[in-house]
């Protein structure tokens, strides 16, 4: 393997490191041992529920590739997966906010496992159920957690503020730490050991089964709104409603979508952006660099929000350079010469690149407890999982649309589109800090004349 990707995961090693290491008494918060022990939990079994999707990550596409599917096959694949949770996620949202948040954590792990089971088939139809699957399961992963976190959370009267510091630790771990060992773990059943593609997925089934017992033996239940009264259509038109009524509310699912979308495109892009030219790159090597850039942005994104700055504000930076860190494959097309060589290293162009990708990957480690955050301030808690699947809606149409037409348009296309969702996910960003502030404002102004009035005799 080449020196430059030791170089680059090196250095952000280093970065990461001084970062955690020079953390001061302005980037700690005090708290009980109550909390921590809640904290711990949570974050213990958040990391082996993420284990065991990044375990998948480095060899998804590889894997159908080995079965022979060309990059449309592919397409229709990922498709299947996002446009399962684009179409049960909302349903599984409502379920979790009725039926209970901790049974649709264990449902995610039933889904997921099956999911990893259907990867040893190379039927094509096999492979295709096991993606529905996996989109359902990726629709609990990304609502029913935090949902139980947060209602679990204020049941037990924990300080508000400290949300954050289980945000920024389960994704420092989760999207992190466990990411890097996960993508390098894969790399070494798949082909250090020879065991091939498909061992990391049955790796991953045991993680998950291990963060089901836990969650059986450890969790609580909670619900959303646990009125009797309440069947599927109501949470839906409660869900609706709070979004319709609530600009904040629509700002917020609004940049949650351009976010997550471009970074999904990017999840299918990245492989073919750095080996145009079947360059031989290691997957998973670079998929834990990807980790480790993400794990930097998760201590930056915690520094910031122990020292209370705005999300709202600091958030309209991060999106600004995550758009032009997606534009950088489409400059790079124009200015530096494409390697007419098939196979081989990395080109120059693909390096550069690279590393664009890992700045992106950071922005996405400080985009994952921002939006936790805000939303754990915005979403009623009534239909939390309902309304954060309902984000989910447009972003998996957007991600379906772009890898249906795979083929019809060029990489550097995409990547431009990409980037163009995320500018405008900055100027989103910017119009939710306006209508925050004036809602602060506003509400400060009535309490304050509520105040003066005089007391009815």
């Amino acid at each position: 393997m080449e020196v430059f990707y030791y170089v680059v995961f090196g250095a952000l090693a280093a970065v990461v490191a001084g970062l955690e290491l020079g953390k001061s008494g302005k980037d700690r918060v005090a708290t009980t041992s109550a909390f921590n022990s809640f904290k711990n939990n949570y974050v213990l079994v958040y990391s082996l529920m993420m284990s065991g999707d990044w375990l998948q990550g480095p060899y998804v596409y590889y894997l159908y590739r080995q079965y022979g599917f060309d990059k449309g096959d592919i397409g229709r694949l990922f498709i299947a997966g996002f446009g399962s949770s684009m179409l049960f996620g909302t349903i599984v949202g409502s379920l979790a906010d009725k039926q209970g948040r901790k049974r649709a954590c264990i449902t995610y792990c039933i889904s997921y496992i099956l999911s990893c089971i259907t990867k040893h088939s190379p039927e094509y139809k096999i492979l295709m159920i096991g993606r529905i699957l996996g989109g359902i399961a990726t629709s609990l992963l990304f609502s029913a957690f935090e949902s139980w976190l947060v209602a679990e959370h204020n049941k037990r009267a924990f300080d508000p503020q400290w949300l954050s510091i289980t945000f920024s630790k389960a994704i420092f771990l989760g999207n992190g730490l466990v990411a890097i060992v996960s993508g390098l773990f894969a790399n070494l059943l798949a082909e250090n050991l020879g065991f091939g593609p498909v061992a990391p997925f049955d790796a991953a089934a045991c993680f998950l089964a291990i963060g089901m017992a836990i969650i059986m033996s450890s969790w609580s239940e909670n619900y959303g709104d646990p009125s009797e009264s309440k069947d599927l259509m109501a949470q839906f038109k409660v869900a609706a409603k709070a979004i319709a009524s609530d600009e904040k509310i629509a700002l917020l699912g609004a940049i949650q979508s351009l976010f997550e979308g471009s970074m999904y495109t990017f999840v299918f892009l990245w492989t073919p952006a750095l080996s145009p030219n079947e360059e031989d790159i290691p997957h998973g090597f670079i998929f834990a660099t990807f980790m480790l850039s993400s794990m930097l942005g998760s201590s930056i994104a915690s520094r910031l929000l122990a020292r209370k700055l705005k999300v709202e504000g600091y958030m309209q930076i991060v999106f600004s350079i995550s758009a032009v860190t997606l534009v950088l494959p489409v400059v790079t097309n124009f200015l530096v010469p494409a390697s007419s060589v098939k196979g081989g290293g990395i080109s120059f162009g693909g390096s550069l690149q690279l590393l664009g990708f890992c700045t992106f990957e950071a922005c996405v480690g400080i985009f994952w407890p921002s939006i936790m955050k805000m939303r754990s301030q915005y979403i009623p808690e009534e239909a939390r999982s309902t309304i954060m699947n309902f984000f989910r809606i447009p972003l998996n149409l957007f991600v379906c649309v772009v890898l249906y037409n795979v083929n019809a348009f060029p990489i550097t296309v995409m990547f431009g589109m990409c980037s163009i969702f995320l500018f405008m996910a900055a100027i989103l960003q910017r119009r939710l800090m306006v209508v925050s502030d004036l809602h602060k404002s506003s509400t400060k102004a009535q309490e304050m004349i509520g105040e003066d009035e005089p007391l009815n005799p």
